[in-house]
């Protein structure tokens, strides 16, 4: 419609479109999913084999992921993480019950967001039937866990890491970090791939540098590893519990 302007301007302005408000911080890590979503997942099949008292058993897990979005610094991002831990039926044995609840509890952490501490938790379970062997160390030595349950928390974490959602001792990874990780796999098509042993040696011997950490004293006859001073006794740094006073 014309408007007829009879007076004389004497200023204007330029009406200025409405800016949306910026998107609430969501983190995608702790986004409820209320149930496994319909269709088909990206999964990880694993063999798992562990010696206990009862000799060798083995048995299969399946570890489903699926993308999350969530919102970061007002913007809308994308990660990937588990959704689904599954114990297939065939197993399934009066000694298997507890696996398949355990699988059932960890699917509800997954969806629910506390995954990581879930499967922390159960690394800390201890039985009264001794050892069990399960897996091998960054050394190439093998891994002792306290309980069948702990053996297999075990794996599930070594899964998770393999799939760049935790790191090597099994701690959350950031959520940049994972944001950046997924970016990168839709770019090129493959996955994150963690580093060799030889480069996790030389990072954490570059990091011990920086902070001027311990001075090195010899070589652990386990694994190798590098031992320092620990209460006048040489010790392993790496972790593998060797020490030459006992």
């Amino acid at each position: 419609m014309a408007v007829e302007i009879t007076s004389k301007i004497v200023s204007y302005s330029v009406k200025k479109a409405v800016e949306a408000p910026p998107l609430a911080d969501e983190n995608p890590l702790t986004v409820r999913i209320p149930s496994r979503p319909e269709g088909t997942l990206e999964a990880v099949s694993e063999k798992i084999s562990y010696v206990g008292a009862e000799g060798r058993k083995k048995v299969y897990l399946l570890v489903s992921f699926m993308p999350v979005e969530g919102v970061l610094n007002g913007k809308r991002v994308v990660i990937e993480r588990p959704v689904e831990f599954f114990f297939p039926s065939g197993q399934l044995s009066s000694e298997h019950q507890w696996i398949t609840a355990t699988m059932r509890s960890l699917s509800l952490a997954a969806r629910g967001g506390y995954v990581t501490q879930a499967v922390a938790d159960l690394r800390k379970v201890a039985w009264d039937k001794g050892l069990v062997r399960c897996g091998m160390n960054r050394w190439g030595k093998p891994m002792f866990h306290d309980s069948e349950v702990a053996a297999i928390a075990w794996s599930i974490q070594q899964i998770l890491y393999r799939r760049g959602f935790l790191d090597l001792d099994g701690n959350q990874v950031p959520v940049e970090e994972l944001v950046s990780r997924y970016a990168q796999r839709l770019a090129s098509g493959h996955g994150w791939q963690p580093p060799s042993a030889e480069e996790l040696e030389r990072a954490e011997r570059e990091a011990r540098e920086q902070q001027g950490g311990p001075a090195v004293v010899g070589h652990c006859p386990e694994c190798n590893g590098e031992l320092i001073m620990m209460d006048g006794c040489p010790t392993c740094y790496a972790g593998c519990g060797w020490s030459k006073c006992g």
